[in-house]
């Protein structure tokens, strides 16, 4: 059931990454060059230890080609610390001079006892429905 909500998926040791994207025709504005999505996802941790999210890195592609590149702590202003058997949902959005692109990226996870690892968030891609094109 879960799969089918969250559609795309990667796991890095304990953690998993799941993503839902969805179209955003009320805050996308084609004929201005602006198409807008917002994405879901979920980070479970399924280790014996907590683990907290540091900071995130995305690489954006449009429909051109044109790769961005987003770093920062945290997400949604927060650093959520995740216990053993839980997971931390937040939901974030997207905006594309393109009617298609892509996104993919990692978190920087650290677990309780110091140690760091790169988690990798799975690619999906940003598409618009032909009739927002």
């Amino acid at each position: 059931m879960i799969d089918s909500f969250f559609p795309f998926s990667a796991t890095t040791g304990p953690v998993t990454v799941r993503v839902s994207v969805s179209y955003l025709p009320e805050q996308s504005h084609p004929t201005l060059g602006r198409w807008f999505w917002a994405y879901h996802v979920r980070i479970e941790n399924h280790g014996d230890t907590a683990v907290q999210l540091i900071s995130r890195h995305w690489r954006i592609v449009d429909g051109r080609g044109q790769l961005s590149e987003v770093e920062g702590e945290g997400v949604v202003g927060e650093q959520p610390l995740i216990g053993p058997g839980e997971a931390f949902d937040y939901v974030s959005g997207c905006p594309l001079p393109t009617p298609e692109g892509s996104m993919v990226g990692s978190y920087m996870i650290e677990s309780g006892n110091g140690t760091q690892m790169l988690v990798a968030i799975p690619h999906f891609p940003l598409v618009a429905p032909a009739t927002a094109s």
